[in-house]
């Protein structure tokens, strides 16, 4: 069938560059994302270190001046401060040098005393303490995180002089555990105390963040491809669904249009398909008929083909007589053959039956125009060869009529043979009438009127013969344009004839209605014994009769009349109930 919502399927239609789109868009959203994560977390790691460097060195800061203010303390006490708390976690080292670089105090003992290289030193450090940091090299080549800043565990004079004064009183010197003089400028002097802290912990997470974005940016790759992929899979799909859905609206309109049967069964003999002209033929509907196994329904072995068949022939046009159903014996012409599909397999059947009554009618139609033809020309050259003898003949009989004695057998005897001749010149009459052509005289005439005029010519023949005329008129105002002479010659011949069939009295109807916009019908009905169906094919031909005394020629004139106008006429008998004659003329003649 035809696409009934082709807005809808325009709507549905997704470009696959739209979803490649998205997809590059979702990706660079995700790139930003992971960059601003990745900065956040550097940013998170060096606040946290750097405060955790800031800590440790409060801390130095705080227990070498706590251990200043009390007694005994000198470098040594620091230095050992230095190596316990560099054995914290995640600190690599610490180290306290002056602003040249030589190291005065470190959680490395054999670095005391060296000088660090040129791009360690902090020689821009301000100060007022200001707490930095930077990424450096560690020991063995590891990078380390290192919070560096100005270093004084006694911050004034007046810390000094009073620690000063508390030693004299105590009757100490600052100075270490072997007896090592002071260094007196060591705290006058400004120091930087360097704490190296290891940053791999963040680094393992900072990677383990790259990692999960490069996963999620692969999966998003793989289900953007996959949607790709899936899209243009669809759009296969719905293209390959709708070209289907085109061809198979083609086909069933194609199918369903033929004007030839066509019966499909399947691989088990079972019916598939029928199209509407297959319906009009064989009778069979199919809603009753599908799934059904089509030697149950169908003449049996398909009106003998089913073996040639099953053979794997093919049937052409073959011509005969099916009886689809109970007396309806249709002829038909027979194409049949095995379908197969692409892999050789075996599908079903297919059958194409063509209905060859029309074909049938219109042949016989041909044989009995020519048989007409030939009648015509021949009745013509013969009628006026015969009719002045009989002229001559008829003369001579009454001559001798008139001179036998009244009661005679002579005078009988010329009276039958004027008879005779009066019956024959008849009989002649009408053979002309039959071999003119019928020149129509067409002018409108009320349908209706003329009917009850016809009826009016035989109504003494019929209540002589006790037949009770009934009149079904369609309507007062339907009219047609026909020649009114010719069709009540027509009509008066049906009349005649279905009185004569009925010699013990009946009904005779007559009834006219119209069919459609440009035709219209009248039924002449009678309740005689009926015609058999052996001669109802005949009884339009030429000097066919059933009557002792019939011409056979009135039915071949009503039925050359009317083909004058452009019509039918059609005849449907039963016995023992009657007979129907129907004239089906169009309201406007062709000219």
């Amino acid at each position: 069938m035809a696409d009934q919502h082709p807005g809808r399927r325009r709507h549905l239609h997704t470009s696959p560059w739209i979803i490649i789109g998205s997809v590059g868009i979702l990706l660079v959203a995700v790139m930003v994302l992971a960059f601003q994560n990745y900065s956040r977390e550097k940013t998170y790691m060096s606040r946290i270190l750097s405060e955790k460097g800031a800590a440790i060195i409060k801390a130095l800061e705080a227990g070498a001046r706590t251990g200043m203010m009390g007694m005994g303390w000198g470098g040594r006490q620091v230095q050992t401060l230095i190596e316990e708390t560099a054995l914290l976690p995640d600190v690599l080292y610490i180290t306290i040098t002056d602003r040249e670089g030589r190291v005065l105090a470190s959680s490395d003992p054999g670095d005391v005393g060296r000088e660090l290289a040129r791009d360690r030193l902090a020689s821009d450090l301000a100060p007022s303490g200001k707490t930095n940091w930077r990424f450096t090299d560690g020991a063995n080549g590891r990078q380390a995180f290192e919070v560096y800043r100005g270093f004084r565990p006694i911050q004034d004079g007046r810390m000094r002089g009073r620690m000063a004064q508390m030693m004299r009183r105590h009757g100490m010197m600052m100075g270490d555990d072997d007896g090592e003089t002071p260094q007196a400028d060591a705290t006058d002097k400004e120091q930087i105390i360097r704490v190296g802290l290891d940053p791999a912990p963040f680094e393992e997470g900072r990677k383990e963040d790259i990692r999960n974005t490069v996963l999620i940016s692969g999966i998003l790759v793989v289900l953007g491809m996959a949607g790709f992929i899936s899209m243009f899979w669809m759009q296969s799909y719905r293209s390959a669904q709708r070209s289907l859905q085109d061809t198979s609206a083609v086909k069933d309109q194609v199918v369903s249009s033929l004007p030839v049967g066509l019966i499909a069964t399947d691989k088990d003999g079972k019916i598939a398909f029928f199209n509407n002209a297959a319906e009009r033929i064989t009778g069979l509907d199919l809603g009753e008929a599908q799934g059904r196994d089509a030697d149950q329904i169908l003449p049996r072995h398909f009106c003998g083909l089913k073996n040639a068949l099953d053979r794997g022939e093919t049937i052409s046009e073959r011509e005969m007589e099916c009886e689809f159903a109970a007396d309806r014996i249709l002829p038909v012409s027979i194409s049949a053959s095995r379908i197969i599909n692409e892999e050789g397999g075996f599908v079903g059947q297919v059958l194409i039956i063509r209905d060859l009554g029309e074909v049938r009618r219109l042949q016989d139609e041909i044989r009995r125009t020519e048989k007409l033809a030939a009648i015509g020309g021949l009745a013509a050259g013969v009628a006026h060869e015969i009719r002045n003898p009989l002229s001559s003949i008829k003369g001579i009989a009454s001559y001798y009529k008139g001179k036998f004695a009244d009661g005679s057998e002579d005078q009988e005897m010329a009276g039958v043979m004027i008879e005779e001749v009066d019956r024959l010149g008849r009989v002649i009459s009408e053979l002309l009438e039959f071999a003119r052509p019928t020149d129509l005289n067409c002018r409108p005439s009320n349908v209706s009127a003329l009917l009850a005029h016809s009826t009016r010519l035989v109504q003494q023949d019929a209540t002589a013969k006790n037949v009770q005329i009934q009149l079904k008129a369609a309507s007062e105002t339907l009219e047609a344009e026909l020649d009114p002479d010719r069709l009540t010659q027509c009509l008066l011949n049906l009349y005649l004839n279905a009185l004569q069939a009925m010699d013990d009295g009946g009904q005779l109807t007559i009834s006219s209605y119209p069919i459609g916009n440009d035709t219209f019908a009248i039924d002449v009905k009678d309740s005689g014994p009926g015609i058999p169906a052996d001669d109802l094919n005949a009884v339009f031909d030429p000097y066919f009769t059933t009557k002792p005394k019939g011409t056979g020629l009135g039915l071949a004139i009503v039925h050359k009349i009317v083909e004058a106008h452009q019509g039918q006429i059609k005849v449907r008998s039963t016995i023992g109930e009657g007979t129907i004659f129907t004239i089906i003329l169009p309201l406007k003649t062709a000219k």
